[in-house]
């Protein structure tokens, strides 16, 4: 990075922070109430959208689940499955491509693109979208905006795309958590069918860990719920968020 590049960053790092409720991403929800933002990102996948599906109906909570098309196009069955179960469906992306490696014309052609398809596909609006890794600039974020959809981050996480213990990816998950957090978890674990090469599938059992994040939130009073769920009785907090 040029110094020029670097001075510029400094300049509007404090201006884009001030700004962040136009610019931002929406990173949590003010609430009230005791509710905890419950999203999986990466699916559907057999044998771990529909583990998870099961976890969630035994504790009567609900999530937001941000899809990729190439798994909604293989899985139609198991998307249906999703939304007859009372939860919310939003946009990942076409695959699981990084956003930032694209122009922002092209970022904008893919999401809307995505948008469309997976509105076909589920018969619903969508509202939200979150880019693969999190990653985004400010264009790409502008980009997205331009197609009409949110994109979504999160706060606390499940790790469970590491190769670590289910203890430590409970843990993880309960760790900072509070009324409105956005939990960052994974009903599947994209590969080269969705464009990309993370390395070996983590070991871990999707709805075991769903049910023993649920019950520790039960215990610091938490319920899951899906995003729009949860701003029923909230307003979204908004966050500059740009990473690439």
């Amino acid at each position: 990075m040029s110094v020029a590049r670097r001075a510029l960053g400094r300049v509007l790092k404090p201006v884009i922070r001030r700004h962040s409720s136009f610019v931002g991403s929406v990173v949590a929800v003010k609430t009230s109430e005791p509710h905890v933002v419950l999203t999986y990102d990466d699916g559907p996948e057999p044998g771990g959208t529909d583990q998870i599906l099961a976890a969630l109906a035994d504790r009567r909570a609900t999530a937001t689940f941000f899809v990729l098309l190439t798994r909604a196009r293989a899985h139609p069955g198991l998307l249906n499955e999703v939304m007859s179960e009372g939860h919310e469906v939003a946009l990942h992306g076409q695959d699981h491509r990084c956003l930032t490696q694209f122009s922002s014309e092209e970022v904008r052609r893919r999401t809307q693109s995505g948008k469309n398809e997976l509105e076909d596909l589920t018969g619903r609006s969508v509202g939200w979208m979150r880019p693969p890794y999190g990653r985004q600039t400010f264009a790409s974020w502008r980009a997205v905006m331009a197609t009409g959809l949110h994109p979504v981050m999160w706060g606390p996480t499940t790790w469970d795309s590491r190769h670590i213990s289910q203890a430590e990816r409970v843990q993880k998950a309960l760790d900072g958590t509070v009324r409105g957090s956005i939990l960052l978890a994974h009903d599947g674990y994209a590969g080269p069918a969705d464009g990309v090469d993370d390395g070996p599938v983590p070991k871990v059992d999707r709805g075991d860990l769903t049910r023993r994040v649920l019950d520790g939130f039960s215990e610091l009073g938490l319920q899951g719920q899906s995003l729009s769920a949860s701003l029923r009785s909230g307003t979204p907090v908004r966050a500059a968020w740009f990473k690439r």
